[in-house]
């Protein structure tokens, strides 16, 4: 008897891999509009720019490990990474980024350990962080908001993108910077005196992150993953904000509120550690790595030399996905546990 021969994830139901991933790049969509309003139209470009050169690197990944690449792009697995790294990168970013960041996605974080299905970490975070180590400059160089700055046209992004040296941009701090490097404010003060910060958040990030929100509800919607993850994520984040906040003294670390919607926070609990791959089996397991995940982005925002800390707390995780698997499998059924007198 001849068995279909296919690779991992295998998934159960009417939707296939190809299916799941156009619905997650669906969901992007949201997060996407919102980031183009507040900083333009370079996170589109970047988008754009990153998905050819993923293609292009997945197809010569794929010719020289000997296999056919049709089926493997048809899937769209190597876009949803690349559309995910790139709504991470600073809009406006040189091509010579996006490259690095898409070729140590494609191919340090995916290929090497055997293509989708066998990879322990990430993609997009382990091309995330390689470039976060190497560029720390470029990677810090955020767009002033939609009404903090003038906001720059498509021809400025493609100047940016192939020109950078004669690109002239407004850069501002992110509130999760300002917050970092307080020395003194109380935090209404902080939030009252810096331009950076919003209603509730930061100017910009917060409809941003209500924006990734909404795209991560539908998903939960359409059953392509469970709550566990993201839901021990914020819990557990905002949980570590409320211990942390003092009453909003010079010393605290931010509200839950100023937490949940700064940064990457809803993209990083809705798109990044949902990866069926890199994270944990179980639903215990998952609620249990989604809120260590939490602890830790707070413990590296607040105490730690990076604003942003979706991206470590994911790899440092998915470390960890292997053994909260051993420790949270659920029992065979129909089985018992066996008595030491037994053994």
């Amino acid at each position: 008897m001849s068995f279909l021969r296919i690779t991992s994830p295998h998934g159960h139901g009417p939707m296939s891999t190809a299916g799941i991933m156009q619905t997650v790049l669906v969901a992007t969509v949201p997060g996407i509009i919102a980031l183009t309003w507040f900083f333009g139209p370079g996170t589109l470009v970047n988008i754009v720019v990153g998905g050819a050169l993923a293609l292009a690197f997945e197809a010569g990944a794929l010719a020289l490990r000997d296999r056919s690449p049709t089926p493997y792009l048809k899937d769209y697995s190597v876009l949803v990474t690349s559309t995910l790294l790139c709504i991470a990168l600073p809009p406006y970013s040189p091509w010579w980024l996006i490259a690095t960041g898409i070729f140590s996605s494609v191919i340090l974080g995916k290929h090497v350990f055997g293509g989708l299905g066998y990879n322990p970490f990430n993609p997009a975070m382990v091309g995330y962080v390689i470039l976060l180590i190497s560029f720390p400059l470029q990677m810090s160089t955020w767009q002033a908001p939609r009404g903090l700055g003038e906001i720059p046209g498509v021809m400025d992004a493609l100047t940016a993108l192939a020109s950078p040296a004669t690109y002239d941009a407004v850069t501002m701090a992110t509130p999760l910077d300002v917050l970092r490097q307080n020395q003194g404010l109380l935090m209404a003060d902080l939030q009252a005196q810096k331009p950076q910060f919003g209603l509730w958040a930061g100017v910009g990030w917060e409809w941003v992150n209500i924006a990734f929100l909404a795209g991560g509800v539908w998903l939960l919607y359409k059953r392509i993953f469970t709550w566990h993850a993201p839901v021990g994520l914020l819990l557990a984040l905002g949980l570590c904000a409320a211990i942390g906040f003092d009453s909003g003294s010079s010393e605290s670390g931010g509200s839950p509120l100023l937490h949940w919607l700064s940064g990457a926070t809803m993209f990083g609990a809705f798109f990044i550690i949902t990866d069926p791959v890199s994270s944990a089996v179980s639903n215990r397991g998952r609620l249990i790595f989604g809120a260590l995940i939490g602890v830790l982005i707070y413990l590296i925002r607040v105490h730690g030399n990076y604003p942003d800390a979706v991206a470590f707390a994911v790899l440092i995780l998915n470390f960890a996905a292997p053994l909260i698997d051993q420790y949270t499998q659920p029992a065979v059924y129909g089985s018992r546990p066996v008595k030491e007198d037994e053994l």
